[in-house]
Formats: C-alpha cells, structure tokens, sequence
C-alpha cells in the first residue's frame, strides 16, 4: 500500500515506495540534494572518523586541483565580483563586532568584579539591541576572595 506524503525539502506531495519505512524526500533530483546535504551535516556532526576522513579527502581533491578555483573566477567574473563584495562586508562586519566587543571585554576590567556582591544575575548576550528573554541565562555567582 502506497500513501501520499509531504517532502521535507521542496513541500510537494509524493506517493511514498512502499519498500522505504520512512520516506521523508520525493524523488526530485534538488530534494535528493538536500536529502544527502541533511544527512552528511548530521554524520560529520556526530562521527568524528567521517569528519576527518571528509577533510582528508578534501585536502588530498585540493592538492590534486590547486588551479580549480582561479580557473572558476576567471570563467565567472560576476561570481568573483560578488564573492569580494561578501568578503568586504564579512570583514567590515568582523571589525565592527570587534571595535564594539572591546568595550567589553578588556581584561583590566576585571576589578570591577571584586565590588560585585555574591548573588543571582541574569546574563544576557551583548551587542543585541533588543534583549530577548529566550537569549538570556540565570547564573549564580559566588565571590569567593578579594584582592
């Protein structure tokens, strides 16, 4: 017997193989994609001989293919051009994060730890305009000498 389901990547119905309990993708090739895409993410999250095996094989494709992504940029200069727009932003980014944190984070502040009273606190993460309840964590903190 046969049933209709939904797929998990594109939402389309699919009449699922009998043979395949647990048939959660149709046989579309991108949903075949995501399928596989899933499935690796979930391996090299949980088996770290799967993880290493993948970056050697990595390494070894790339020692092989060392011209391969000159030869992509020069073939697709529009992709070149939007990958160093990405690469500006990221790096912009990245410094206004860090100019931002160290404000926070300076290891001479530090002895204001030392007039802060034994207690509960709730932490919440910094550089977030809105704090949202669902990002923050209760601690308990015990002073335990002074300088």
């Amino acid at each position: 017997m046969m049933d209709d389901r939904r797929c998990a990547a594109c939402g389309k119905s699919f009449r699922a193989c009998p043979r395949v309990r647990n048939q959660k993708y149709c046989g579309e090739d991108e949903c075949r994609r995501a399928r596989r895409r899933r499935w690796q993410r979930a391996k090299r999250q949980a088996d770290a001989d799967y993880r290493d095996n993948q970056v050697r094989a990595q390494r070894a494709w790339s020692g092989e293919n060392g011209t391969y992504w000159r030869a992509y940029r020069s073939r697709h200069p529009q992709y070149a051009e939007e990958n160093r727009k990405r690469a500006k932003q990221r790096k912009r980014d990245r410094r206004q994060h860090a100019v931002a944190g160290s404000r926070f984070a300076k290891m001479d502040s530090i002895s204001v730890f030392s007039s802060v009273p034994s207690g509960t606190y709730l932490l919440v993460p910094q550089g977030v305009e809105e704090f949202a309840k669902m990002d923050s964590i209760m601690v308990e903190i015990t002073l335990l000498s002074k300088r």
